[in-house]
């Protein structure tokens, strides 16, 4: 009988089955007859063992044995699961085709993940191409310097970037989805491939190279920033569209499409992975930077050998931008969307006073700000003055360009290299530490920076040895200072940032959230551009004010390191009470047992009556001591 049993098992399907072979089924739902069922006892089976095979379960898993509905005959019959119970099993139902799959990944979400992932690599590519192209473009041209950065981010790059995003709201509302993507990417993409060909070779012809002579020699040598603005007025729009690209197409258009297309479980396992894939992106246009910059080498006199550079790279951005149409295309036509939820949820829409007044009512709040708002000043003031001596160093547009491409390459491998072990150091040393690195890379190179500048002459002997100037050494110090700072801003300080939100209850991580959105973030770019300006027109020129911007560095990154210090214990504190919440919770929980009965049958028990064995329950339970085990 055994061996018959194994041979069909689960698979024996009667042609003919009788009702008669199951207990009388009660009027109700399917809850109520299943409970009505659990009260009957079935006879056990005497003298037979019932080792059905687990293959035969396995093969056919839409059915199962119900010992509870058996006929007093001991005749078998399959059982279909409820839909409910095959559903929360991860169990395809009968007639239902598993999704198909590649390593263990559908191929449903491979559609969306891998032209997601070459969109992304595509943008930043761009992106890098464009970043280190601007610098070299305004810091270079004549008649202008590194001083110009710090009034062009405060006078220009600012304006327009509100001025874009109001406009954006508005087509937003008129628009579809699509369209409002092509709408916005296309000109960025028509500007680049305009100025590579069209603006860059014709500046001469239409920048106002007289008028800012007469407004330098009335105005003074320290308003050199300002009118630079005027004279190259179109490299000045090449920056602004080179910045923009990075604030909208990157975090507007592909994430906010990221998020349209894939769920939240796709979401959390793939998105870390397009960070990495960005520093990927990083290494290339880096190499491709660096190819294009030393093509003058190759051309022969009298050729702009900045000009065929541009133009070529100019080129690759234009393809790069039809090749991110073409994906968005072919994703929206062969990717069906995900059921989203029509709830909103609702964010509190804080005015910048209502925000200033959360920011000083809450120590917690007031310490991550200072976060936010001392990176971005620390960051502006190493990064402007090292441009200055990056110039000095290489004042030609394609050995600065050259230069800027090994930059790119070594940031990215430096951030993959975080990224990796950013985990670990999370992990090893929590959150404090990982908090302070950024600070204190920014502490230790800052201050190797500045001391190179303002003590280079007395060093010049010992640097000669190593066959490199004092004005070398700063170059390679600062660089060292902005790939180390960026990558630990990256892979520690961002992610530091987001977490310190996680433990706060909601009405605080919501509203502190805004608040540090509307002030902090503003202040922390604009701020450090502000102290330059102001250091500019007080002392004359950057070089004059060097010393300055050095002592200010140390007092932020100071009160940079004591804000983490604080925020740190406050939110091991909070860490802690979360913790301890939840441990109160669980135990206040009535947790239901399992006790033994003499006949070996397991019934359930509450946590009150196995607490108290000697008591008896309404049931008329045993009064034996049980022995409680948690289900």
């Amino acid at each position: 009988m055994e061996a018959v049993l194994q041979t069909k098992g689960l698979l024996y399907l009667p042609s003919k089955p009788k009702t008669r072979a199951f207990y009388p089924l009660p009027q109700g739902g399917l809850r109520h007859r299943f409970n009505s069922f659990n009260s009957l006892k079935p006879k056990p089976l005497e003298g037979l063992s019932l080792s059905l095979s687990s293959d035969g379960f396995q093969k056919f898993q839409g059915f199962a044995k119900k010992p509870q509905l058996i006929s007093q005959k001991n005749r078998f019959f399959p059982v279909c699961k409820a839909e409910a119970a095959a559903a929360a099993d991860g169990v395809p139902l009968l007639g239902e085709n598993e999704s198909p799959k590649f390593m263990g990944i559908e191929l449903v979400t491979l559609k969306k993940i891998i032209p997601l992932g070459l969109m992304f690599f595509c943008i930043l590519f761009n992106y890098t191409i464009l970043r280190d192209t601007k610098d070299v473009l305004v810091v270079t041209a004549k008649g202008s310097s590194a001083e110009i950065i710090p009034f062009l981010k405060t006078w220009v790059n600012l304006p327009m970037a509100v001025g874009f995003m109001l406009l954006y709201t508005k087509l937003a509302n008129v628009l579809s989805k699509q369209a409002l993507f092509y709408t916005v990417i296309l000109p960025f993409i028509a500007f680049f491939g305009a100025f590579g060909f069209v603006l860059y070779p014709l500046s001469n012809y239409f920048h106002p190279t007289a008028l800012a002579d007469q407004l330098l020699n009335i105005l003074g040598p320290r308003f050199l920033g300002p009118i630079a603005i005027l004279r190259i007025w179109s490299f000045c729009l090449f920056y602004v569209m080179a910045e923009l690209w990075g604030s909208v197409v990157v975090s507007v258009l592909f994430w906010g499409f990221a998020n349209q297309i894939t769920t939240v479980d796709e979401a959390k396992r793939f998105y870390p992975l397009f960070g990495l894939g960005a520093n990927v992106a990083l290494i290339f246009s880096g190499r491709t930077v660096k190819y294009f910059s030393n093509l003058r080498k190759s051309l022969g006199p009298g050729v702009d050998g900045w000009a065929v550079s541009l133009k070529a790279m100019m080129s690759i951005v234009v393809l790069m931008g039809l090749a991110i149409c073409g994906i968005y295309w072919w994703v929206n036509h062969n990717v069906a969307l995900p059921n989203r939820s029509k709830k909103k949820k609702e964010k509190p829409n804080m005015t910048t006073m209502e925000s200033l007044k959360f920011l000083v009512s809450s120590k917690y709040i007031r310490d991550l700000a200072t976060l936010v708002v001392a990176y971005g000043i620390s960051i502006n003031l190493v990064e402007v003055t090292w441009k200055s001596k990056l110039k000095a160093q290489f004042p030609s547009p394609n050995e600065y360009s050259s230069f800027m491409g090994d930059f790119s390459t070594a940031t990215g491998i430096a951030t993959f290299t975080m990224m990796l072990l950013s985990q670990w150091i999370f992990d090893k040393y929590g959150w404090g530490t990982a908090a302070k690195i950024t600070p204190t890379v920014l502490l230790l190179t800052g201050v190797g920076f500045f001391s190179l500048i303002l003590f280079g002459d007395p060093l010049a002997p010992a640097l000669a040895k190593f066959g490199i100037t004092p004005l070398l050494a700063a170059v390679y110090v600062g660089a060292m200072q902005n790939i180390f700072s960026k990558s630990a801003k990256y892979s520690l300080f961002d992610p530091c940032k987001e977490m310190a939100y996680i433990p706060l209850d909601e009405d605080t991580k919501v509203k502190g959230k805004a608040a540090i959105d509307v002030v902090c973030n503003p202040l922390g770019k604009s701020g450090g551009a502000l102290i330059q300006q102001f250091m500019i027109l007080t002392f004359g020129s950057l070089a004059n004010s060097t010393p300055y911007l050095g002592g200010v560095l140390l007092v932020i990154v100071l009160g940079w390191l004591g804000a983490a210090r604080s925020l740190d214990g406050q939110f091991t504190a909070l860490r802690r009470e979360e913790e301890l919440e939840k441990e109160m919770e669980r135990v206040a929980v009535k947790i239901p047992v399992v006790s033994q009965d003499e006949s070996g049958n397991g019934s359930l028990t509450s946590d009150s009556s196995s607490l108290n064995p000697t008591g008896g329950d309404s049931a008329g339970a045993s009064t034996e001591p049980s022995s409680p085990r948690n289900v």
